[in-house]
Order: C-alpha cells, then sequence, then structure tokens
C-alpha cells in the first residue's frame, strides 16, 4: 500500500498540473470500488476550478472553488496517471474515473484490486470524514512532537512498532518507513512503547521526519504497483537500511562478528525487519 511518501508525491504530480485548471469532463467508469462512489462525482467535477490541494496521512483531498473537495484513496494499488487529451494510447486497464482540463490536460484514476476510494466532503468537513476523523498528527508538522508522542507511548504495553503504526498515534506512517525510522533510531521494534525513554523519544521523531523526508524527495518506494503520476517509478527502496533485507549485513555492523545481518520477525502478521546488534 502506498504510505505517506508516495501519496505525498501523487498529491504533488497531480497539484503541478491541475491547480488553478478547470476541469472540463469527468467519466465514472465503475463505482463500485472499496466503497460506492458517489454517483454525482462526474457532475461535481465537471465545470470545476481546482483551488488546492491537501494530503491527511494516506488520503489526497483535491478542493474545488464553490463545490465538495474530492477525497483520493489509492487503496492496494491504486494510482494517478498523468497524460494528455487526444494522445493515441488505449486507455490503461481498470480505470474507473477519467478527468479532463480545459487546457488539455487527462488524468485517469487505475485501482486493478479496487481497494482505494472516492467520495465527495465538505471542505470544512473533511477532518469529521469517517476515514479522517480520529486521525493523529501529522509526522512533518509541529504537532507531533517529542513531547506529543511521549505522551502517547506512556504506560502503553504494545510493541513501539505497532504503537507508531496506530493511526490514531501519528497519521500516515507504514510498515516500511516505521522499519526504516526505528533502525536509525537504534530502537527494537520489539521494545514496549511505554519502555522507549525520552531522549529516545526525541530521537525517534528525528528520524521519522528524516526518513519521510528523504522518502518524498526520492518520489517515494516502488515495490510493485507505485508509480508517480508521471510514470516514473520512486527509487528510495534503493536506500532502504533494514526493510526486505532479511539475511543481508546491516550496512551499521560491517565487521562485527557480534552483528549476524538483519533478521525478519511477524507482529501482528506484519513483518518488521532490524538488526538485533544495534537495535536493543
Amino acid at each position: 500500500m502506498p504510505e505517506l511518501p508516495e501519496v505525498e508525491t501523487v498529491m504533488r504530480g497531480l497539484e503541478a498540473r491541475l491547480l488553478g485548471r478547470i476541469l472540463a469532463r469527468a467519466e465514472l467508469r465503475r463505482r463500485d470500488l472499496r466503497w460506492p462512489v458517489p454517483a454525482e462525482l462526474p457532475r461535481v467535477l465537471s465545470g470545476a476550478r481546482v483551488e488546492s490541494f491537501r494530503r491527511r496521512a494516506k488520503y489526497i483531498l483535491m478542493r474545488l472553488a464553490d463545490r465538495p473537495s474530492v477525497l483520493i484513496h489509492l487503496g492496494m494499488s491504486g494510482r494517478m496517471n498523468l497524460g494528455s487529451v487526444g494522445q493515441n494510447e488505449a486507455p490503461p486497464a481498470h480505470e474507473h474515473l477519467v478527468i479532463e482540463t480545459s487546457d488539455g490536460t487527462r488524468v485517469g484514476f487505475v485501482d486493478p484490486r479496487r481497494f482505494g476510494a472516492l467520495d465527495l466532503v465538505a471542505r470544512d468537513a473533511e477532518d469529521a470524514h469517517k476515514l479522517l476523523a480520529g486521525l493523529g498528527p501529522e509526522p512533518l508538522e509541529k504537532a507531533f512532537s517529542a513531547t506529543h508522542l511521549a505522551a502517547t507511548l506512556a504506560g502503553r504495553i504494545t510493541p513501539i512498532k505497532a504503537a507508531l503504526l496506530d493511526q490514531t498515534t501519528v497519521a500516515g506512517l507504514g510498515n516500511i518507513y516505521v522499519s526504516e525510522a526505528l533502525f536509525r533510531a537504534h530502537i527494537s521494534p520489539e521494545r514496549l512503547a511505554r519502555d522507549v525513554t525520552a531522549t529516545e523519544v526525541k530521537l525517534l521523531v528525528r528520524e521519522i521526519r528524516a526518513t519521510l523526508k528523504e522518502a518524498i524527495a526520492a518520489g517515494g518506494s516502488t515495490l510493485r504497483d507505485y508509480a508517480q503520476p508521471s510514470g516514473e517509478l520512486g527509487y528510495f527502496q534503493h536506500g532502504f537500511k533494514v526493510y526486505g533485507k532479511a539475511g543481508e549485513p546491516c550496512a551499521r555492523c560491517p565487521g562485527k562478528p557480534a552483528c549476524q545481518g538483519i533478521v525478519r520477525i511477524v507482529q501482528s502478521g506484519r513483518s518488521s525487519f532490524y538488526c538485533p546488534a544495534t537495535q536493543p
């Protein structure tokens, strides 16, 4: 599933081509995505001017002038394709929504598995939407501080990995970037949340932010389906330190006999990767 850096990258790609543009035409080809798509979506989009974009956690909000916002969730395999009206290319399979602007840009929402979502929400009610209500602070904003995180972790007997994946703790973090941030902060994913010290929390907040910023700068990570709206792949996966590297030497421990390399464990049905020698 695309995580925060991938969703941010997609949003920025859409913003670059759609901000301030008039949406001349919209066609909804099927409504049965993860939840039914509002039948009025094409009517709301057609003739609208794109006023701004917002990302909240792993969701994109395309805000239209004097109309509801369009909520976009990429799900497991969704992507947004940018092109030009009139291109002599056959439309891709599983393209469920097509939008064309008055100046010739074409946007297609493609989702083979149909775990994505499209919805309409009033701008002043965005944060009350069923998918956004109750989310924690954004990790790249000031509200996500060491003070906030320490208070959220206090007394919790869940593993720190699970606590960070809890979207009420912090919004938008996923399996890949939590694994990478914990490695950078020298914290085992198995440590109980309550046992992470104040000094470690400060370092963890810093490394979460640094990891996300680097991933966004790299266009996200492409492991299977994800691609940027331009069609380019992300390349942060080439910089992974632990994720997907079970059995490989730890980049932090070359030549250290005590290090047995990166190991993989399963936590709540999900893979965690870490170096036991440097993540106590």
